[in-house]
């Protein structure tokens, strides 16, 4: 990106008055501009693939599917488009999914004008935002700091998968957005209840419902 010209910015978001917000507070800045807007996977796919962004801000939940999904095409298509996560669900539990599905950002929609147009520029410059909180938890877990069970030991599709069990999807949904079957996505939900150490499908359930609907 020239200095000389704005950053062209991508948003995805399920809800029109978030996006009109977001878009609303983009444009007011002189070095940045919303050049698409998408409210699902596959409109913000099509839209990807005219608008040549410099970048995409992409909410977690899109009509009943995960962001992540959306995260992991736009970087299969474009690898080096810095993609910031927007979510109401709580980072601790988030972000660190988020950046493995190939995200260099995560904030919540909470945040202040100030702090998200900070991790807008940053991505833009080439880095990668949380919050310091986030940094902190992040830095531990490499460190191997974190040593009870949580969903952060799921893979990307795992984690995918519980999201969206939290979202109220059941096996055959889930296998018709995710296009596979259902005998891999039953595997998937077996080996997420061994590595969260629950005994039954109604607690996993219960632990997915939990995260999804974090304030």
């Amino acid at each position: 990106m020239q200095h000389s010209q704005k950053a062209r910015i991508l948003i995805v978001d399920d809800h029109a008055v978030v996006r009109s917000g977001v878009a609303m507070l983009i444009n007011q800045e002189p070095d940045l501009h919303v050049c698409c807007e998408a409210d699902d996977i596959e409109s913000a796919l099509s839209a990807s693939r005219s608008c040549s962004q410099d970048m995409a801000i992409v909410d977690l939940s899109l009509n009943g599917m995960s962001g992540l999904e959306l995260v992991k095409q736009l970087q299969l298509e474009s690898p080096d488009l810095p993609i910031l996560v927007m979510s109401m669900h709580d980072e601790a539990v988030y972000a660190e999914q988020a950046l493995r599905a190939g995200a260099h950002g995560y904030i919540m929609k909470q945040v202040a004008t100030a702090t998200m147009l900070k991790a807008i520029r940053q991505l833009l410059n080439g880095g990668l935002y949380v919050s310091d909180q986030m940094r902190s938890r992040l830095l531990k877990t490499i460190r191997g700091g974190n040593e009870s069970p949580s969903a952060s030991r799921l893979t990307p599709s795992e984690f995918e998968i519980l999201h969206l069990i939290g979202l109220g999807l059941g096996t055959s949904q889930i296998s018709q957005k995710l296009n596979r079957s259902i005998k891999t996505i039953e595997s998937h939900k077996a080996n997420i209840k061994r590595k969260l150490n629950l005994k039954s499908g109604n607690e996993l359930i219960r632990y997915a419902y939990s995260l999804a609907n974090q304030p």
